[in-house]
């Protein structure tokens, strides 16, 4: 029987047609493997060589293998702790870059519309004191006119003769136009100079002026072993309080006032 298949075998090679009989099963001839074989059909021609196995199939499930292997590649690597906590931390860090950054912007729209309403502030105060002066010039003339002397047919209002009741309205209003420059006065921003002497690469004065947030940054003037650092600060009239961050630490100046006890002592600065 082997010879029988060698036979065929090698006249199928030659290329000519055998003819298998009947009572030769096939199992005998070429044994099945069930569980791995697959049904492949495709035109052969006899004078061409067999053509190889399409690209990626094989009867051997190495496909499947490759395929495996790929899956395992493309699925995420384990972040060890180290990692995860470093992610962590440069998102936290972007994250409060960006409010700093959104703070900072407005902090300037802030200080723009208060330079707006201090430019309004001082031209109404500038309006204030024109008023003022031709009000002084109305009661100088009405104070003439009142010691002139009383002329005859003059009447009288609320018992005053004309001249001096329009005398005492004059200095009423007079002073009401006074009193608004003075609360004009309290409004308007007055530019406060600091100082700080000593030794250190940064300094910056925080305070109950802006609510103890950012504070200045104090520039420096170096001078032998000693650097001066100052700042100007525009503040209305009223009581703040102030420290001194000199390279991360806080301090208080000899220059000012104290107020408070143990970590809330803090220096005092009067504006008038």
């Amino acid at each position: 029987m082997a010879c029988l298949k060698i036979s065929a075998v090698r006249k199928l090679e030659s290329g000519h047609c055998c003819v298998i009989p009947s009572y030769v099963s096939s199992d005998r001839l070429w044994p099945q493997r069930h569980s791995s074989w697959r049904v492949l059909a495709a035109p052969v021609s006899l004078d061409e060589e067999p053509s190889s196995l399409s690209e990626g199939e094989n009867f051997d499930g190495t496909s499947e293998t490759v395929s495996d292997d790929a899956s395992e590649m493309l699925l995420p690597r384990k972040l060890k702790s180290d990692e995860l906590k470093s992610l962590l931390a440069d998102a936290e860090r972007q994250k409060l870059t960006r409010k700093l950054s959104e703070a900072n912007q407005y902090n300037r729209f802030l200080k723009r519309q208060l330079q707006i309403k201090e430019d309004a502030l001082v031209k109404f105060k500038s309006e204030l004191a024109v008023l003022e002066l031709e009000l002084q010039a109305l009661v100088g003339l009405a104070e003439e006119i009142a010691n002139s002397g009383v002329q005859l047919g003059s009447r009288k209002i609320n018992g005053k003769y004309i001249q001096s009741h329009l005398l005492s309205r004059l200095e009423a209003v007079h002073e009401k136009a006074k009193e608004q420059i003075k609360d004009v006065d309290l409004l308007k921003f007055e530019e406060i100079t600091l100082f700080w002497v000593g030794m250190a690469e940064s300094v910056q004065v925080m305070g109950s002026f802006d609510g103890w947030t950012q504070g200045e940054e104090m520039s420096p003037e170096y001078s032998g072993d000693y650097a001066r650092f100052s700042t100007t600060l525009k503040l209305r009239p009223g009581r703040y309080e102030i420290k001194f961050l000199v390279d991360g630490e806080w301090q208080l100046s000899p220059e000012f006032p104290t107020v408070g006890e143990g970590m809330m002592k803090n220096n005092l600065l009067v504006v008038e």
